[in-house]
């Protein structure tokens, strides 16, 4: 079978192992230039022409190179609508929503967004503006967020460990926000609380509060899109729950996998390839995002395989040098659980997903470039999958691991958080 690897793919043999693959269904993919404009032209709410005025200055906050979106098409659809709104394109700034992750280069901001790179900044989490609280912590934006009259954003919905699916007002708060909104989400505190899971958006504490968190940054408007394993499911428009809501419900359809109570497995070998296989800390994502889903495919003991280029290693932004420290610190994953729930700062908080992971399977990473670096991180490093994947195992391979929802084959049922899916597939 093939898997994907960096931008390419890997052939993977496991002819002594029983395997059985986990492929989403999907759906028909859409062109991105086309749902956009429709998405546009019936919103959720308002159209974006009742949002700004001629004179606004405007910011349109964009995911960074971490995000599989084709921000530049749906910036374009953005940038023409404002312009049929009377809006000049000198009065535009693009902000990419770094979070904490390291700033996009020149180049990289050239080959995202085309001929609008001119309007690009790369967001400054140093460089904050407090517009509220929730919870009592304060809400922070980057200035030229802070400052704009009008707040649009873009992104992607697609399944999230903590908000459920990512998109919506986490592009703003989160991606163009500061350390103080990232420390509260992203702490024990937030992350321990019940409803806080892969691919639930409803109740969910996490989700609940990047939603208010948008409605004091002024997130007047958002263009997103989903994606599935063909492409492109869906893009919608509009205020910013009601484009997650609708998004979330096509993804869950198309990406949904039941797996039965009985099946048990002792490895599950999950892909993940560009860009998230770029550096250690995105690419567990795709362990934690098995482990600790609706469903754990897992039997006890069972070992995690995720294949990962890594040419950045760890990963370069605060975050992941954070998440570095802490693994490669630690003595062990469960004293590292512990001492990491009674606090951590952000970015860091990957290490405890990971750890929390660790303290019930190993993860082994291959075929990656930086193999001493997952060695340091209470990882196992092995050349290629076949290596890391014991004779005679009973194997689940979930081709893209970051968009596969593994859910309880008994809790399926007709309604608006569970769809029809693929079943599993025995490959001989």
């Amino acid at each position: 079978m093939n898997l994907p690897l960096g931008t390419g793919t890997i052939d993977v043999e496991l002819p002594e192992c029983d395997v059985t693959v986990a492929d989403p269904s999907g759906a028909e993919p859409v062109d991105v230039r086309e749902a956009a404009a429709a998405a546009l032209a019936d919103p959720h709410g308002p159209p974006l022409a009742d949002h700004v005025e001629p004179a606004d200055d405007v910011a349109i906050v964009v995911t960074d190179l971490t995000r599989s979106v084709p921000d530049d098409l749906l910036l374009e659809a953005l940038l023409e609508e404002l312009a049929d709104c009377g809006v000049d394109r000198e009065r535009v700034t693009v902000v990419v929503g770094l979070g904490l992750h390291r700033p996009m280069t020149d180049a990289e901001l050239e080959e995202m967004l085309g001929p609008h790179a001119d309007l690009a900044v790369n967001h400054d989490p140093t460089a904050v503006v407090e517009v509220g609280t929730v919870d009592g912590r304060p809400v922070e934006l980057g200035e030229p967020v802070a400052a704009a009259d009008t707040v649009l954003s873009t992104g992607v919905v697609e399944p999230h460990q903590y908000a459920g699916f990512s998109g919506g007002a986490k592009t703003v708060v989160v991606g163009a926000g500061s350390e103080s909104l990232i420390r509260y989400t992203h702490g024990p505190e937030v992350l321990s609380r019940e409803g806080v899971r892969l691919g639930r958006i409803a109740d969910n504490p996490f989700r609940e509060i990047l939603d208010r968190s948008g409605d004091l940054a002024g997130v007047d408007f958002s263009l997103n899109l989903t994606h599935g394993p063909d492409g492109v499911l869906g893009v919608s428009a509009g205020d910013h729950r009601a484009v997650v809501s609708e998004l979330a419900d096509v993804a869950r359809d198309a990406l949904s996998v039941p797996v039965s109570p009985d099946d048990e497995y002792d490895a599950v070998v999950a892909g993940v390839g560009a860009p998230k296989d770029a550096n250690l800390y995105q690419a567990t994502r795709a362990a934690t995002y098995v482990a600790l889903g609706d469903r754990n495919p897992l039997r006890e003991e069972g070992r995690l395989v995720v294949p990962a280029a890594l040419p950045e290693g760890v990963g370069e932004g605060t975050g992941e040098q954070r998440f570095y420290d802490r693994l490669r610190t630690a003595s062990d994953a469960d004293s590292l659980y512990r001492e990491m729930l009674e606090g951590y700062e952000p970015g860091a908080q990957r290490a405890f997903v990971v750890a929390r992971v660790l303290r019930e399977h190993e993860v082994y990473v291959t075929n990656s470039a930086t193999p001493a670096v997952v060695e340091e991180c209470l990882l196992r490093a092995e050349p290629t999958v076949s290596e890391a994947v014991p004779t005679g195992s009973e194997v689940l391979v979930v081709p893209d691991a970051l968009n596969t929802l593994l859910v309880d084959s008994d809790s399926v049922a007709v309604g608006p958080d569970s769809d029809e899916s693929t079943e599993l597939v025995d490959d001989d």
